[in-house]
């Protein structure tokens, strides 16, 4: 939904730097240590509830063991919210970014191309902040109207990995509800239910794909698992989240 994109990126837009002066030398950033918590419904270090408000109805997250490592558990019932984390990161010295996850079903009325089928039982923003030298002037007055409103700039655009129901792996489009969200379906289908998936993109390469321009900085990170549209129930699970430089580097 429309509103969602815009608490997502009023959330996420501010800037939390997560990069030290020493992290120029460090190979990895990790931004979901979920491993490191405590099994628990406290929401985990660093990270926030991402909630919206028309939708009264929130995805529950928690902190629980899956085998010897603690892991985020979402359980939505025509339900949406998210968690979210505030960063600061270059997607050129750090593009690639690594987790895991795991999904116990997927949706029968999802569809990536469709308003009423954009829900996911597993999804991963990252949002780009907004830079005034990447929009015409038309858009400056859309993002200076959008502060006005919320009080900071939503992000310029974001990349949504997605766990689709029918649509084939690799399908790249935008968002039904905007095309400042671009969608990537890395897994489709039940085929890997309840198997746990480790995914690596390279979301340097993925924006410049997806908006034709180079990437600004990295603002945010978002993990959402949401049936608020299909009015079905999902559950989902979701390991550590790292950001890492390129092999070449």
């Amino acid at each position: 939904m429309r509103i969602m994109t815009i608490c997502l990126g009023t959330i996420l837009s501010g800037a939390f730097l997560i990069q030290s002066a020493l992290a120029q030398f460090q190979e990895s950033l990790l931004v979901g240590y979920f491993s490191e918590n405590q099994a628990s419904s406290v929401v985990p270090r660093n990270w926030k509830p991402l909630t919206f408000p028309k939708i009264p109805k929130h995805t529950e997250y928690s902190l629980v063991h899956d085998g010897e490592r603690i892991v985020v558990k979402a359980t939505s019932q025509a339900s949406s919210s998210g968690l979210t984390r505030e960063v600061q990161i270059d997607p050129k010295e750090y593009p690639i970014i690594q987790w895991q996850w795991k999904v116990a079903n997927v949706l029968k009325a999802g569809d990536v191309a469709k308003k009423e089928g954009d829900d996911y039982p597993a999804r991963i923003y990252v949002t780009f902040q907004y830079d005034s030298q990447k929009v015409g002037l038309f858009g400056k007055a859309k993002y200076e109207a959008a502060k006005l409103i919320y009080g900071r700039y939503p992000p310029l655009g974001a990349i949504n990995y997605i766990w689709e129901s029918r649509a084939p792996v690799g399908t790249a489009v935008p968002n039904p509800f905007t095309d400042q969200v671009h969608m990537i379906v890395l897994e489709s289908g039940a085929t890997n239910l309840n198997t746990w998936i480790t995914e690596e993109r390279n979301v340097y390469e993925d924006y410049k794909r997806a908006f034709g321009q180079e990437p600004p900085m990295i603002s945010g990170v978002a993990i959402m698992t949401d049936t608020d549209n299909t009015r079905e129930s999902a559950e989902a699970y979701y390991g550590d989240i790292v950001f890492k430089k390129a092999p070449s580097q």
